[in-house]
C-alpha cells in the first residue's frame, strides 16, 4: 500500500516506521521540518514539509496514487479538513483521523470517515483498519481488545447457520441487518443474500477472520 500520513509527531512516526517494516510505501506530511529528527536513521519513507491540507503538498507527497490517508497532527480541525481534501477531492479510498473533540469525531463520522481519539491505542488500532480495511469499525471497548464490525457476508456464506461462525472467546456473531431491518440471530438463523453482519471480535483475533472471509472467497 501507499500511505500518506499528515503528523510525524509520536503516532505519526511510529505508525510510519511499523507500516515500512512490513513493506509499505509510506510518505509523512508535517508542518515543521524538525518532526523527521523522530524517524530512525536511514528510515526509507518520503518527508515532505508543509500542511496536510495542501493541494501542492499533497500532490509532491503522491496523493493521486495512494491508497490510504491518515491525519494525526495535533489539530482537529487541520486532521478534518485534511482527510476530507483526501477523500473528496482525490477519492482516496481509506481515510482515517484523530479527533480528540467528540463532537467534531460526530462530523467525520457522518461524512463517512472513521476517527480515532484515544492516544494509547491509535497506532494499534490505525494499523488494523488499514489491514483489515474491508471491515468496518463501528465501537470499541477498553483500550482497543475488543472491536465491534460490521461486513456484507459473502454469497457463498447463504444458507449456513450465522453461530457458525462464533469462534469461542475470539469472534461472535451479535447482529444481522437484513433488508434494512435489525435483528439478533437465533441458533438457528440461516445466512440470506446481502446480509450485513456485525461480529464483536478480539483485537487480536482480526486477522482470523479477515483469513476466514479472504480464503473462503478465494482472494
Amino acid at each position: 500500500m501507499r500511505v500518506i500520513i499528515a503528523g510525524c509527531g509520536r503516532v505519526g512516526s511510529t505508525l510510519a516506521v511499523q507500516l515500512v517494516a512490513e513493506g509499505h510505501d509510506v510518505r509523512l506530511i508535517d508542518r515543521s521540518g524538525r518532526a523527521r529528527r523522530l524517524l530512525p536513521a536511514g528510515f526509507p519513507g518520503r518527508f515532505h514539509e508543509g500542511n496536510g491540507y495542501s493541494r501542492a503538498v499533497l500532490e509532491a507527497a503522491g496523493i493521486e496514487h495512494a491508497d490510504a490517508f491518515v491525519a494525526v497532527t495535533s489539530g482537529d480541525n487541520s486532521n478534518i479538513v485534511s482527510v476530507r481534501t483526501a477523500k473528496e477531492t482525490y477519492q482516496v479510498p481509506i481515510v482515517l483521523a484523530r479527533i480528540y473533540d467528540p463532537r467534531r469525531a460526530d462530523i467525520c463520522r457522518e461524512l463517512g470517515i472513521p476517527t480515532i481519539a484515544s492516544v494509547r491505542w491509535t497506532v494499534h488500532q490505525i494499523h488494523q483498519m488499514l489491514l483489515h480495511r474491508h471491515l468496518t469499525p463501528e465501537l470499541t471497548f477498553g483500550n482497543g481488545e475488543t472491536l465491534l464490525l460490521r461486513s456484507l457476508l459473502p454469497d457463498y456464506l447463504t444458507g449456513r447457520r450465522l453461530t457458525e461462525f462464533d469462534v469461542d472467546g475470539e469472534i461472535r456473531v451479535v447482529e444481522i441487518t437484513r433488508a434494512g431491518r435489525s435483528l439478533v440471530p437465533a441458533h438457528s438463523t440461516p445466512a440470506e443474500p446481502g446480509d450485513l453482519v456485525t461480529f464483536a471480535v478480539a483485537a487480536t483475533a482480526l486477522g482470523r477472520l479477515r483469513g476466514f472471509l479472504d480464503k473462503e472467497l478465494g482472494t
